[in-house]
């Protein structure tokens, strides 16, 4: 069951594959994502000496776990990988200039996992020929349905 997409993701990048990692987090932060408190607009991931980090996710406090002293919602957590994975992740990182990003946080079983999308930025351009596309795409349905 996905908890939480990354609205932007999709539109701002050109995924070229994607990694399922597992997350780590504390008792009330699972407890806080699955009761949906959680957005991963502005986040990304990167590579810290051998491991993968997931910066600026928003999990908020759980309401029912009372007064949290110094919990901070956005801090980084640590992300769960194969070595493999995190090697090549370290080669096509560094060697072409891509971008990990999370793409989504769902449920598998009883485990939250962060969809990873390893990425190429697009320029302004290439954005309003996405747009328009979608447009496009979006009419042809449109007059399809119609038609029958």
């Amino acid at each position: 069951m996905t908890l939480a997409k990354n609205p932007r993701a999709k539109f701002d990048y050109d995924i070229l594959k994607t990694y399922e990692a597992g997350i780590v987090l504390t008792g009330q932060e699972v407890k806080s994502v699955r009761a949906g408190n959680v957005s991963l607009k502005g986040a990304y991931a990167t590579l810290k000496g051998e491991e993968v980090w997931l910066l600026n996710a928003h999990i908020g406090a759980y309401k029912k776990a009372g007064s949290l002293k110094d919990y901070d919602p956005t801090a980084s957590r640590k992300l769960l990988l194969h070595g493999r994975e995190i090697k090549e992740l370290m080669g096509k990182i560094h060697s072409q200039g891509l971008t990990l990003i999370p793409v989504s946080l769902y449920t598998k079983g009883r485990r939250l996992k962060v969809e990873l999308g390893l990425a190429r930025g697009r320029k302004k351009y290439e954005k309003r020929e996405v747009i328009k596309k979608r447009a496009v795409d979006r009419e042809i349905r449109e007059k399809l349905r119609r038609s029958y």
